[in-house]
């Protein structure tokens, strides 16, 4: 029933290997026939993504610099993590309280989605966290110089929609989180 066909992958390489950074090669056949043989593919790490909520309605987010678009940003908090080393829930948790210094007690599932699979072979993981709560400092890592800000959840639509929160897996969250709790009250 389905005409579309997966590609074939006629040989790989790795032409970059450092631990910030793998790309590899691909010489792929397409279904037509043609073959690229300079098809680049960026081996990343799994990311958990965490929208936390307070006791008073507040979205715990972070801003910080990021280098690759020379700009500060507006985010949900998240992080990397090795699905052989830990689950994308203990990552959630754990990025939330080294970022930020908040704690979830239980967090929900909303999603897993791909990035941009065209090119990079990672999921990012978004969980929901409500009635998260200030435990401790920071502890942030070397690359990291992070400010907490909360947000009102009646603020974060604006926010959207005048670029101030523009990163796609934070604007996905919140769309989807928000859009759960909402499910969830109304019934």
């Amino acid at each position: 029933m389905d005409k579309l066909k997966k590609w074939q992958l006629l040989q790989s390489k790795m032409v970059l290997n450092h631990p910030w950074c793998q790309v590899r090669q691909d010489e792929i056949l397409l279904p037509n026939g043609k073959i690229i043989d300079d098809y680049f593919v960026y081996i990343k790490p799994e990311v958990a993504l965490i929208l936390p909520i307070t006791v008073n309605q507040e979205i715990v987010f972070v801003r910080q610099y990021r280098h690759a678009v020379e700009d500060f940003f507006i985010e949900l908090p998240a992080g990397s993590f090795d699905p052989n080393q830990e689950s994308a829930e203990i990552a959630a948790k754990r990025e939330l309280q080294e970022e930020t210094g908040y704690t979830a007690q239980e967090i929900k599932k909303i999603a897993t989605l791909y990035d941009r699979p065209s090119k990079d072979t990672n999921r990012l993981h978004l969980f929901l966290a409500e009635n998260v709560s200030k435990t401790s400092k920071q502890q942030l890592d070397i690359t990291e110089e992070i400010e907490v800000i909360l947000i009102p959840i009646e603020s974060v639509l604006t926010k959207i929609i005048q670029g101030e929160i523009c990163v796609a897996g934070s604007v996905a969250a919140l769309f989807l989180g928000l859009n759960l709790i909402e499910q969830y009250h109304r019934y």
